[in-house]
């Protein structure tokens, strides 16, 4: 299905600020308590020993390695790039992550240190975190970071205009760095921290897989909370509502705050009860993630040897 033709599923012909107001006031409101104890009895959940790698490395192939600091260099996306493709270079099963997620300026770097690994090229753009900058200067820095090689854009919403009611610039902006991606995906930030409500979330996501979404993803890791397990489900709820009203899939990407593989196992779980197997890939679901890989990387150590390899064993991100 084409995206006019997912737009023609949910929305008017004739897209108004008064028309997005009316499809989100349409959206059912979410019980925040049944969420929470959703999320709590999903947790309870155990994996067994062997199934316990395969989900490692998913993990793995899930993650979006990240670094989005003012210290990042050349020599730093060339180390996070050679982690990416070889977590641990003494065990070449272990798989490569899904992408490098890097600032605008380092995305040429990072794009020659991947280049035939297969490992992508994601950036941050649209004025990173904050999203405060004119639509100009936004679509400008999207169509800059794909021609730079960029396979994966995320951007980041206004939410000052989301939480004033302007949901037409919200809906507008994405659909116009959607159509400046070109064949790049398109990774949307809600920053969920910011939202205030379950309610918000859930129709700030609606809104974001109407414009044109690949993905929808919690935060920027810039703001707490970041990820937590009952956003999570909202979204992924959400994504399952779109699905039936549209037939189109939207992935989902948790970031900030993952930092251990049980956490991680939790996302897991929760994504295969509420999306199931056709979403258990990296095609559809990422991990945003800093800290999470090396500990990953400690459990598989420890399913391998019986003991766990110290911390100082694995290269820092």
């Amino acid at each position: 299905m084409t995206l006019a033709t997912a737009h023609a599923s949910v929305l008017p012909d004739r897209v108004t600020t008064a028309t997005l107001r009316s499809f989100l006031r349409s959206v059912p409101s979410v019980d925040e308590v049944g969420a929470a104890e959703r999320v709590a009895a999903l947790s309870t959940r155990s994996i067994k020993r062997e199934s316990k790698r395969a989900a490692l490395d998913l993990m793995i192939r899930m993650m979006d390695l990240t670094t989005l600091e003012g210290k990042d260099t050349p020599g730093r996306i060339a180390q996070l790039a050679a982690k990416a493709i070889r977590p641990d270079p003494t065990q070449p099963s272990i798989p490569s992550v899904a992408a490098v997620c890097v600032y605008p300026n380092m995305v040429p770097y990072a794009v020659g240190a991947t280049e035939g690994s297969g490992v992508r090229v994601a950036s941050v753009a649209t004025y990173f975190p904050s999203g405060l900058a004119d639509i100009r200067l936004k679509l400008e820095e999207a169509k800059m970071v794909v021609a730079a090689g960029a396979d994966e854009v995320d951007m980041v919403i206004d939410r000052g205009a989301f939480l004033a009611g302007d949901y037409f610039r919200v809906f507008d902006e994405v659909r116009r760095v959607k159509e400046a991606c070109g064949d790049a995906h398109l990774k949307v930030i809600l920053e969920t921290g910011e939202l205030a409500t379950l309610d918000n979330v859930r129709r700030a996501s609606l809104l974001a897989m109407a414009a044109g979404a690949d993905f929808i993803k919690t935060s920027t890791g810039k703001v707490t909370p970041a990820a937590t397990l009952p956003v999570t489900l909202v979204m992924l709820e959400a994504i399952r509502d779109f699905f039936d009203a549209t037939g189109v899939m939207v992935g989902m990407k948790p970031a900030g705050g993952i930092r251990t593989s049980k956490e991680a196992m939790r996302y897991l779980v929760v994504l295969n009860e509420t999306l199931g197997e056709p979403w258990m890939t990296p095609d559809r679901f990422r991990f945003g993630a800093s800290s999470l890989l090396n500990d990953v990387l400690m459990q598989i150590r420890w399913l391998e040897t019986g003991r766990y390899a110290s911390p100082d064993y694995f290269t820092k991100d």
